[in-house]
């Protein structure tokens, strides 16, 4: 079973072993699913999960002090793929994403999804060319025109300017 990425443990809370996490995912319902979670290499039971100001506290079974929880301080926090929630048609896992093929319209390749940039108003599909250059592409539908998660083949429009070359528009 592949672990899934979604935190980082970044502080300690109080003096019973509380862990503060910077939550990469979209909500705190993942911890909440979990029966357990690894922080770093190491496998751990949730015993509670709760939100304080925006950040996730966590509290596992075998961290009961603030010296124990201050060894986690750093550590990555990863899930089995087995608690990822099933996500509605037309939303796709970030990790899914990355390597998939990207493609005009018109069938001309593009490049591959290296990155999915999130911290802007709208996701940005981070492209790499097979000449090495980057693409941004925003991911609203007006660019977006399909994602076949089947295929691994993202389908695109772009306007003059997107690509480093325009050349792909009039194939």
């Amino acid at each position: 079973m592949e672990k899934v990425l979604i935190g980082k443990a970044v502080n300690v809370v109080g003096l019973r072993g509380e862990i503060r996490v910077y939550n990469y995912s979209d909500g705190i319902e993942i911890y909440e699913l979990a029966d357990e979670l690894y922080i770093g290499k190491e496998l751990y039971k949730v015993q509670n999960v709760r939100l304080q100001k925006n950040m996730v506290v966590l509290k596992v079974e075998g961290i009961d002090d603030r010296n124990a929880a201050e060894k986690t301080r750093g550590r990555e926090i990863f899930v089995s793929e087995e608690y990822l929630p099933e996500l509605p048609e037309g939303v796709h896992y970030v990790r899914d994403l990355i390597g998939m093929e990207v493609f005009l319209e018109n069938g001309s390749r593009i490049g591959t999804v290296k990155n999915i940039i999130q911290n802007t108003a709208q996701d940005v599909y981070d492209i790499e060319t097979e000449e090495g250059s980057q693409v941004l592409i925003p991911g609203v539908p007006e660019f977006l025109i399909d994602i076949n998660e089947e295929t691994r083949r993202i389908t695109v429009r772009v306007i003059e300017g997107m690509l480093p070359s325009d050349e792909a528009l009039e194939a």
